[in-house]
């Protein structure tokens, strides 16, 4: 029940606020681990998530705990949100955002997902021509991007 009421009073904030109130909670500077994972069947794992500003859809990963290296933060990330482990991880692209720094991963992941955080309502495993409507066209692209060329 309070976990709803939050998910409701988070959406209707304006987009501005939710970064905002996610930046104040992090360090001055943020540093993030995205992971683009595969299931080999040409699909890719996206999550709804609760609390994501922008788009409740979106491709797994999280923050960087001090001193933690990005590859295992990944690992970390996923196992927490989907209970999956991942194999043959790989640094696709790292990008800055403001004041915040974007590390982007591949790989696949080994087990079933299944939703394994308060963080996220849902996942699924999409092809490219049935990603989300509520995914940041941004996001999609780079899926798009990274299927079409690997």
């Amino acid at each position: 029940m309070l976990e709803t009421l939050i998910n409701i009073t988070w959406k209707k904030l304006p987009l501005s606020v939710r970064l905002r109130m996610v930046r104040i909670t992090q360090k001055k500077f943020t540093v993030s681990v995205v992971g683009i994972i595969t299931n080999g069947k040409e699909e890719v794992l996206i999550l709804d998530h609760l609390i994501r500003p922008g788009a409740s859809w979106g491709l797994p990963g999280g923050f960087l705990e001090p001193n933690e290296n990005p590859k295992d933060a990944i690992k970390r990330e996923l196992m927490e949100e989907t209970g999956l482990e991942l194999i043959n991880v790989e640094l696709i692209n790292i990008r800055t955002i403001r004041k915040h720094l974007e590390i982007l991963f591949s790989a696949e992941g080994i087990g079933e997902a299944k939703v394994s955080s308060r963080e996220i309502k849902s996942l699924g495993w999409f092809t490219l021509d049935k990603l989300p409507e509520g995914m940041s066209e941004l996001q999609k692209e780079i899926v798009r991007e990274f299927m079409q060329n690997s």
